[in-house]
């Protein structure tokens, strides 16, 4: 019931998702990240919360995505009600789409971006999603994954519509960057204003104060 991208920012070293769905609460539902492991993107007509936590343990444990998928999926027998996109830190991917998700379901991966959807308008979704992403490789990260859902939108969406919109970002070198959007008439919208506001030079001063990482002692030493 769910649209997503998981991508690697060469330039940066960080790891990005962006989701949005038809439904509430789409970034506590299948967005998960976490600089030392990678992310996941759990959805699907019965998703698993589980499956994503479950899979950030794993490769922080030194899995690749691909072995940590193959291990959920294989243990799982309602992993044909489920879907699952995966990147580990090194930018590989994973992608599983269970043949009981409504159609139209899709999914294109490759390294450093996976992009999966089910209950879709169309598959023409996820392939503007991909093909947006990767058309826009001089725009800032954030920029990029909240204009590839834009994308996905225009392409069709969720065939319901949409109510919630999410992104998430991190690093070793940054501060996590979780912006949700639970509850609107056009969720991507108010994402890409929440993102905007956030831009603010007052709240980038803060956030070039958070502990990171490769720099957990600031602002204490002063950098």
């Amino acid at each position: 019931m769910t649209f997503s991208i998981l991508a690697f920012d060469d330039e940066t070293g960080r790891i990005g998702g962006a989701a949005a769905t038809g439904n509430l609460c789409v970034g506590g539902w299948v967005l998960r990240a976490d600089s030392l492991a990678g992310a996941s993107a759990s959805q699907g007509a019965y998703p698993s919360t589980l499956w994503g936590e479950e899979a950030l343990r794993m490769m922080r444990n030194g899995k690749t995505a691909t072995e940590t998928l193959g291990a959920l999926v294989s243990a799982d027998t309602g992993a044909v009600h489920r879907q699952l996109a995966l990147m580990d830190t090194q930018g590989k991917t994973a992608v599983h789409t269970g043949i009981e998700n409504v159609d139209a379901k899709h999914a294109i991966a490759e390294d450093g971006l996976v992009v999966s959807g089910n209950m879709l308008k169309s598959v023409d979704v996820i392939e503007a999603i991909f093909s947006t992403y990767k058309a826009s490789g001089i725009q800032p990260f954030e920029d990029r994954l909240i204009k590839a859902i834009e994308a996905g939108q225009n392409a069709g969406s969720d065939f319901r519509g949409l109510m919630s919109a999410a992104l998430k970002i991190v690093g070793r070198n940054c501060a996590p960057y979780d912006l949700r959007i639970d509850y609107h008439q056009a969720p991507i919208k108010a994402l890409r204003d929440l993102h905007e506001r956030a831009q603010s030079p007052e709240y980038h001063q803060w956030l070039d104060r958070v502990p990171t990482e490769d720099n957990p002692n600031r602002p204490a030493d002063g950098e």
